[in-house]
């Protein structure tokens, strides 16, 4: 296997590993603030004990989260010396920013933590408001690097590599940022939101609990699954915009998210099934007239172009199609599942009836679930960005490092990312299985 590939790997297994701490470190943060203005609302002191111990979840997430993104941090100057050489002279900016951004998320995470028994309802908002402003800003500080790579903007480049009219404000503020950082924050809250109904779903369908623990879960899980249908909402109409954008600025992952060939107007969303360049077609799939074309011009008259208006040495891997069906198709399901328990609780609130078990089953996949759609996400993201690490500026063996031994570094670094999951899995089994709900509940 060549270096670029191996370098691509090991980058990528490592980016895999920290974006499910960094999502649930935004989603769940949000869901602290909104549990804590719920309690200040209602006057109702289950809201405070969710905060309290979904506080000590995220504790435990950061403890992860801060030395994975470090090493990505480390991986990124020493696996892509070519792209970072460029980065420092035009994209440095959130970089150094997002360090700001988290130390006000430490900050108040600490007053939070261990002074939130001494402060008043509305100081616990204020400090948990600003742990969840530092988190989302960090997201979307670093975000604004990886959009940038999609639409570079604020410099020139000569022709022997040499970077003039550097302008750090408009490589900030590049045409995909605002669409980019909206669906990587949307996603975050909606993923970990729907990632603590699962666990609040999971006690009520395990079932064995007191009548005053089942309404705390339902509590939790109903709350959780109000921000996942409206983050759901949000991520789907956001999508809308996002096709426009590539429609705009990177035609050529448009047509092989979709597997469109032929440049055409009433261009078909293809769902599901095999692009094949021969067949200059999606085999296998179900294609809805027209969809592609309104979904990325507003109107079903739109021109899309297709892959053999570009070489085909700049064609994304057309397995992205595959990827951006797993995304769309889990984000669309989890919506429903949402809406539909949403239904049922409107239905079942006067009568107080339990949720269905095959209800509750479904809450219990939606996290797994919402996970798999933010990694298929990353992972379609950056794949339909190949050949190009910087788009349509610098190759991906460009930016890559000439070093070798990289198959070793990438086993042992898959090794470590395995003990680490099932470390922290353990040490948050344990935790809660120490404190249980109860003793805060008040219940002998």
């Amino acid at each position: 296997m060549d270096t670029v590939m191996l370098a691509r790997m090991l980058f990528g297994s490592s980016m895999a590993f920290h974006i499910i701490f960094a999502t649930l470190g935004v989603g769940i943060t949000l869901m602290i603030l909104l549990a804590e203005v719920m309690r200040l609302i209602s006057k109702d002191p289950d809201y405070g004990t969710l905060a309290k111990r979904w506080t000590k979840g995220v504790a435990i997430l950061l403890g992860v989260a801060i030395p994975s993104g470090t090493i990505v941090g480390v991986m990124l100057v020493l696996l892509w010396p070519g792209y970072m050489e460029i980065v420092g002279q035009v994209i440095a900016l959130p970089f150094q920013v997002e360090i700001f951004a988290f130390f006000l998320e430490a900050l108040f995470l600490s007053i939070y933590v261990y002074a939130a028994d001494r402060l008043s309802a509305t100081m616990r908002i204020v400090s948990v408001f600003f742990v969840a402003l530092g988190a989302s800003a960090s997201a979307i500080l670093i975000t604004d690097a990886h959009a940038w790579m999609n639409t570079p903007r604020g410099f020139d480049i000569t022709a022997n590599g040499q970077v003039t009219n550097v302008d750090p404000i408009a490589a900030v503020f590049n045409p995909s940022v605002y669409v980019t950082a909206l669906h990587v924050i949307g996603t975050a809250y909606m993923a970990g939101a729907f990632v603590l109904a699962a666990v609040a779903a999971y006690k009520l369908f395990r079932g064995g609990l007191s009548e005053r623990e089942t309404a705390y879960h339902r509590k939790g899980m109903m709350l959780s699954l109000g921000v996942a249908l409206v983050m759901s909402i949000f991520t789907a109409n956001n999508g809308h915009d996002t096709a426009k954008m590539l429609h705009e600025y990177l035609p050529v992952k448009l047509a092989a998210a979709e597997g469109l060939f032929e440049t055409q107007s009433n261009a078909p969303l293809a769902i599901m099934g095999t692009p094949d360049p021969i067949a200059g077609r999606v085999v296998g799939g179900i294609e809805i007239p027209g969809m592609l074309s309104w979904l990325a011009t507003g109107s079903t008259d739109g021109v899309v172009r297709g892959l053999y208006d570009y070489p085909q040495d700049e064609w994304p891997p057309l397995f992205v199609h595959t990827l951006f069906n797993v995304m769309v198709g889990i984000g669309f399901s989890l919506l429903g599942l949402a809406a539909i328990a949403w239904l049922f609780w409107f239905i079942l609130r006067k009568k107080e009836k339990p949720f269905p078990r095959w209800l509750l089953a479904g809450i219990v996949a939606s996290g797994p679930l919402a996970m798999i759609g933010i990694e298929t996400g990353w992972i379609f993201s950056c794949t339909g960005r190949q050949p190009w690490t910087i788009y349509g500026i610098q190759r991906t063996g460009e930016a890559a490092t000439n070093s070798g031994n990289l198959g070793m570094l990438l086993v042992l670094f898959l090794s470590l990312y395995l003990v680490l999951l099932v470390i922290t899995g353990l040490v948050m089994h344990f935790y809660f299985y120490r404190n249980p709900v109860s003793k805060e509940l008040g219940i002998n």
